[in-house]
C-alpha cells in the first residue's frame, strides 16, 4: 500500500491561497473558490470524488455552487495532508466521523506511525549523509594522487564500494 501522501499542489505550481477577511454570504462558484483556498478547480473535483468534499449543488446553468464555509474546509484538508495524513486516511477518517464514529485514536495512531515512519527515514537519510561524506573524502585522495589531467575512476571506485 502506497504511504506517500497524496497533494495535488505541490511542486513548481504550488499556489498560495488568496485569501481575504470577508467571506461572501452567498455560493461560490468552483474557480472562486479554488482562488481563495489556493487550490485548482480539479482538486476540488478530486476532493469530492474522494469523499473529503462534499458534492456541491447545482446551479440552474449546472455550475457547482459551494457553501462559503467550503473554503475554510479546503484550508483545513490541505493543512491534514500537509501534516502527512494521505487523502485515502483522510477520506476513511471523515467517512468514519461522518457514520457517528469517533476516529480519534485511529487519528492518533497514524500520527504515531507517520512520526516513526519519519524518524527511520532521518536515521536512513543520516547513513546516507555519513556514506557521502566518506566517499568524498575517498574522492579527493584519490584526485590528489592521480593529479589534474589524469582520470581518478571516481565511479568505478564509486561502484566497487559495498
Amino acid at each position: 500500500m502506497n504511504t506517500t501522501p497524496l497533494t495535488l499542489e505541490y511542486g513548481p505550481q504550488f499556489r498560495v491561497p488568496i485569501m481575504t477577511d470577508e467571506i461572501p454570504d452567498r455560493p461560490l462558484k468552483a474557480g472562486e473558490l479554488a482562488q481563495r483556498a489556493g487550490v485548482s478547480k480539479d482538486t476540488l473535483r478530486f476532493y469530492e470524488r474522494q469523499g473529503l468534499l462534499p458534492r456541491p449543488e447545482r446551479t440552474a446553468k449546472n455550475y457547482r455552487a459551494y457553501p462559503p464555509e467550503t473554503v475554510a474546509r479546503v484550508l483545513w484538508i490541505r493543512k491534514v495532508l500537509a501534516a502527512g495524513f494521505t487523502v485515502e486516511e483522510l477520506a476513511r477518517i471523515l467517512a468514519e466521523r461522518d457514520r457517528g464514529g469517533v476516529p480519534c485514536r485511529k487519528v492518533r495512531d497514524l500520527g504515531a506511525a507517520k512520526h516513526a515512519g519519519l524518524e527511520e527515514r532521518i536515521r536512513e537519510l543520516q547513513a546516507s549523509r555519513d556514506n557521502l561524506r566518506e566517499l568524498l573524502e575517498d574522492w579527493d585522495r584519490r584526485l590528489d594522487e592521480v593529479g589534474p589531467d589524469r582520470r581518478a575512476g571516481l565511479l568505478d571506485a564509486l561502484a566497487a564500494r559495498p
